[in-house]
C-alpha cells in the first residue's frame, strides 16, 4: 500500500505549511526545505506533481494494498536532499531519523519514534525514473519563474555548456583491470560453490594471492629506468616475461572457473536463483578474457589496441576516457552532461553524452528545451557546439543564436559576432559556469549510483534538486528581507512610543 502523504495528522504533527526555519542559518537544509515547502504549499503545483507520482511509480502495482511503504511525499523529499547534499545513504539515513526539521517536513511529529532502513532509502528513491523526474522538472521550473514573476510575453534566454560527471571507479590500466575480473570471478564462484556443495575451492585464497603477486611483478618491471641499451633489452625481456607469467596464472584460474560453471550446469540442483549468478560469473570471465587478449597484444606483440575497444572499468562500463584540455586535468572518467539554464538560473534541460561530442547535441537540447518551455528564443553556446549544420539548423529555430565559430573569421561572421547583441549575450554566457559549480558541489562531481540507468537517474536527481535549492534561495531572500522590514518596522515603534 503506498499513497501520496497521509491524509490524517498524528498527534503533535507540523503541517507542512506552518514549518519554521532559523532565517541565520548559513546551512544548505533549511534552504532546500523552504523550496520543498513550496512545492507542497503551492497547491496545484503539489497536485500536478502528485498526480505524476502517482501515475508514473510502479503503475502496475495496486497501491491501495498490501503494506504500507513510503508516502510518494517522502520519497521526493529524500531523493531532493540527498542529491543537494551531495550525500551518501548513510548520512541520509541519519539525517531522516534524526534532524528535527527534516522529519517535520517527512510528516513525523516528535511523539513518532518510527525509523527508515537504508534498505528502504535506496529502493524507494530508485523508484523514480529519469523521465519522471524530467516532468517533475518541468513543473518546478515552471513554478520558479512564477516565483520570480517572469511575465508570460517575456522571452527565455538560455545558457548551454558541458562538463564531466565522473564516475567512481580508480584509474585503469589493463594489469588491475584484469586483476579486478579476476577477483570478482574467483569470490562469485567460491561463494556459489559454497551454496550448492561443490568441491575444488579449498585454495581460493592461495590462487587469489597468487594472482596478485604476478600482477604486482607486472606492474614493478614496467618502472625500469634502464640507461643502457644492452640493460634497456634486457629489462624489456624480463617485462614480457612478467606479464605472460601473470596471464599464464590468470588463464589457470578461468579455465578452473569453466569447468566448475559446466560442472553446475549439469548439477540438479541449479535453480534460477543459480543462474543468474552463473550469468554474473560469466560476466566478469568475458571482461577478463578481453583485458587477457589485450594485454598479450599490447606488450608481447607490440600491437597498439584501437581506443573504441577499450573499457575503463568493468563495474562501471560506461565509463569514457574524457580529455578536455582543462589545465592540471589531463582525463576524466565518466560521461559528459550538457545542460541548457535560463536567466533565472533554472536549469531548463539536460542531456548524459554518451559517445557524443558537443557540437552533436546542440540542436537537440534547444528543440528539446523548447518542446519543454516555448518562449525560448535566445541560447548561447561556446565554440566547441560549433559547427554548419547548426548554425542553419538554430537559426530557424530560435530568434538569436549565439554561437561563435571557429578559426579563422569571414567578413560575414565578423560583422554578426561584433554585433552588440551577440556580443553581450556572449559575455552573459559565461554565467553558465556558475550553474555547472552549483552541480558539481551539490551533487554532481562524481556519480555514487551505478550503472548507465543510475547515472542517468543521478543526474536527473540533482537537477530537480538544484532547481528546489534555487526556489528555496528565492524564498529565503524574500523572508530574510521580511524579516528586517518587520524589526525596523517594531524598531520604529519602540521609538515613538
Amino acid at each position: 500500500m503506498r499513497v501520496t502523504q497521509n491524509q490524517q495528522m498524528l498527534i503533535g504533527e507540523v503541517d507542512v505549511s506552518n514549518i519554521t526555519f532559523n532565517l541565520r542559518s548559513r546551512d544548505d537544509i533549511p534552504k532546500i526545505l523552504r523550496g520543498l515547502q513550496h512545492l507542497y504549499t503551492t497547491e496545484t503545483l503539489r497536485e500536478n506533481i502528485f498526480a505524476l507520482l502517482e501515475k508514473n511509480i510502479q503503475p502496475s502495482i495496486d497501491k491501495a494494498n498490501g503494506r504500507p511503504g513510503m508516502t510518494l511525499w517522502r520519497i521526493l523529499v529524500c531523493g531532493v536532499v540527498r542529491l543537494d547534499l551531495n550525500c551518501d545513504y548513510d548520512r541520509l539515513l541519519e539525517l531522516v531519523n534524526q534532524h528535527a526539521t527534516l522529519r517535520e517536513m517527512l510528516g513525523h511529529g516528535p511523539f513518532d519514534d518510527s525509523l527508515y532502513s537504508l534498505q528502504s532509502l535506496k529502493d524507494n528513491v530508485r523508484l523514480l525514473t529519469p523521465e519522471l523526474l524530467d516532468q517533475i522538472n518541468q513543473l518546478v521550473v515552471a513554478s520558479g519563474h512564477v516565483l520570480a514573476k517572469k511575465k508570460s510575453e517575456q522571452n527565455l534566454r538560455g545558457r548551454c555548456d558541458s562538463f564531466v560527471l565522473e564516475t567512481h571507479v580508480h584509474f585503469p590500466t589493463d594489469l588491475n583491470l584484469l586483476m579486478d575480473a579476476m577477483r570478482k570471478t574467483i569470490t562469485l564462484t567460491v561463494r556459489l560453490c559454497e551454496g550448492q556443495g561443490i568441491p575444488g575451492w579449498r585454495q581460493h585464497v592461495h590462487i587469489l594471492n597468487k594472482i596478485k603477486r604476478h600482477a604486482r611483478t607486472a606492474q614493478n618491471k614496467k618502472r625500469s629506468k634502464a640507461k643502457t641499451p644492452e640493460l634497456a633489452e634486457k629489462n624489456q625481456q624480463a617485462l614480457i616475461q612478467a606479464h605472460q607469467d601473470y596471464l599464464q596464472v590468470a588463464q589457470s584460474a578461468l579455465d578452473k572457473a569453466r569447468a566448475t560453471l559446466a560442472e553446475l550446469q549439469t548439477s540438479a540442483n541449479a535453480d534460477a536463483l543459480v543462474m543468474v549468478e552463473k550469468k554474473e560469473i560469466e560476466d566478469f570471465m568475458a571482461h577478463a578474457d578481453r583485458q587477457i587478449d589485450q594485454i598479450h597484444r599490447r606488450v608481447i606483440l607490440g600491437e597498439t589496441i584501437l581506443h573504441a575497444e577499450k573499457v575503463f572499468s568493468i563495474f562501471q562500463p560506461h565509463t569514457e576516457w574524457i580529455s578536455k584540455g582543462k589545465a592540471g586535468v589531463p582525463v576524466e572518467l565518466g560521461l559528459k552532461v550538457c545542460i541548457l539554464e535560463d536567466q533565472y538560473q533554472f536549469i531548463l534541460h539536460h542531456k548524459v553524452m554518451e559517445q557524443l561530442s558537443d557540437d552533436q547535441v546542440a540542436l537537440e537540447m534547444v528543440t528539446q528545451a523548447k518542446k519543454r518551455f516555448p518562449s525560448l528564443a535566445v541560447c548561447s553556446f561556446d565554440k566547441g557546439f560549433h559547427s554548419t549544420d547548426n548554425q542553419d539548423a538554430l537559426k530557424e529555430t530560435l530568434q538569436q543564436v549565439v554561437l561563435p565559430r571557429k578559426g579563422k573569421l569571414s567578413r560575414q561572421a565578423k560583422e554578426i559576432e561584433s554585433a552588440p547583441e551577440f556580443v553581450r549575450a556572449r559575455r552573459a554566457h559565461s554565467a553558465v559556469e556558475s550553474a555547472i559549480n552549483g552541480l558539481e558541489v551539490h551533487g554532481l562531481d562524481v556519480c555514487r549510483d551505478h550503472g548507465i540507468e543510475g547515472f542517468k537517474r543521478y543526474v536527473a536527481w540533482a537537477v530537480v534538486a538544484r532547481n528546489v535549492h534555487r526556489i528555496g534561495a528565492m524564498l529565503w531572500q524574500q523572508d530574510v528581507a521580511q524579516e528586517q522590514r518587520l524589526a525596523k518596522a517594531e524598531a520604529g515603534q519602540r521609538r515613538t512610543a
